[in-house]
């Protein structure tokens, strides 16, 4: 029988971080631990500032959840893998709040916070082949019985993302590999990976990338580094922004970024994945899609990730470029101007960008 959580203790590393409980409303408190605020940095600096005494989250867009906490939740993929599972549990997926699936993230989530207590009791299995799990996600997709959900509930149900992917080691290394969904074109790897050697011949910083079989997009984890955990954050649990659904401008983000990280270098390249985005039509560009890492005591803009072209909702990007959601490059240099970067710079990353293009 699956116990009800009533409190959850937030951890980084070995830090205890603070708790967070349920209200009657179903809104979430947090107070952080005396001892992290002595010694510790904001998780959440615009929503959750480092202080004592109790703070709410908000009713919207995270079902009562703080957007940091969020971050840490599977979706699209791994929450049906973790509704699947619930299911043969013979528990109801709307029966459970949002700290039972915290428990169930437990230490197995993306970047540095975990959860106490840790309901992600799977056992360790061998690692298989990547056609193997190929092969499982797709009977999986269509909806089919198999015997292997406990591994696919270790090595994905923690997911972030709408496509199906597993987490495993290669070389030592944390790798995340991609398959094909049901709307995805047969090449989706191929694009993915063609895409992510483009973005860094325009100079975006990406994470490794391989390509496996000929078919299957992989990308190291830069949450992870020789198994020390960095605190990744979302735009979207940042700025309590959707990514559902149309919930911000890049001039917005850009802004956001010179707040957050007071460089900038940081808005210089989120201008830059910006352009690469309009470039590319790249519309799939929801406030998931941007995220922002924690290293050395600052934060900064994390390695880009999910480039491909794409139809964002309606044929519009989903992130708007000066309101704009099918805009020129003019609108990018109205971005631009409206976030201080100088029209110098920003036409000399643009034309950087169209540069890589071109020659890729």
């Amino acid at each position: 029988m699956f116990k009800p959580v009533e409190q959850i203790e937030v951890f980084y590393s070995q830090n205890r971080v603070g708790r967070l409980v349920l209200a009657p409303d179903h809104c979430c408190v947090f107070e952080y631990d005396p001892e992290w605020i002595l010694t510790g940095f904001s998780i959440s600096p615009f929503y959750l500032p480092l202080k004592l005494g109790i703070q709410k989250a908000r009713p919207h867009p995270f079902d009562g959840l703080f957007g940091v906490f969020n971050d840490s939740l599977p979706d699209g993929w791994g929450k049906l893998l973790t509704d699947r599972w619930l299911r043969k549990q013979g528990i109801q997926s709307n029966s459970i709040t949002v700290l039972d699936r915290l428990s169930l993230v437990g230490s197995t989530g993306m970047g540095a916070l975990t959860y106490k207590p840790d309901k992600n009791a799977f056992k360790e299995f061998d690692q298989l082949p990547i056609d193997f799990y190929a092969k499982e996600v797709e009977k999986i997709l269509q909806d089919e019985n198999v015997d292997s959900l406990d591994q696919m509930m270790k090595t994905a149900g923690s997911s972030i993302g709408a496509r199906p992917k597993v987490l495993v080691k290669i070389d030592d290394e944390e790798w995340l590999v991609k398959f094909k969904s049901t709307l995805d074109p047969d090449h989706v790897g191929k694009i993915e990976y063609h895409y992510a050697n483009l973005a860094r011949k325009c100079g975006i910083e990406m994470p490794d990338v391989k390509l496996y079989q000929d078919k299957w997009f992989g990308v190291r984890r830069f949450d992870i580094v020789k198994g020390s955990r960095f605190h990744v954050h979302s735009a979207s649990g940042l700025l309590y922004a959707s990514h559902r659904l149309p919930s911000l401008d890049y001039t917005e983000l850009l802004k956001a970024t010179m707040a957050l990280t007071h460089d900038f270098i940081e808005v210089a390249k989120m201008f830059r994945l910006m352009v690469f985005n309009v470039l590319i039509g790249n519309k799939d560009d929801h406030a998931k899609n941007f995220a922002f890492i924690y290293q050395n005591r600052k934060w900064k803009l994390s390695p880009a990730y999910d480039l491909l072209p794409s139809d964002g909702i309606g044929g519009q990007h989903t992130t708007s470029v000066n309101g704009e959601g099918n805009p020129t490059i003019y609108d990018c240099l109205e971005v631009a101007r409206k976030a201080g970067i100088p029209v110098k710079k920003a036409t000399e990353i643009i034309l950087e960008v169209e540069a890589g293009l071109s020659g890729g």
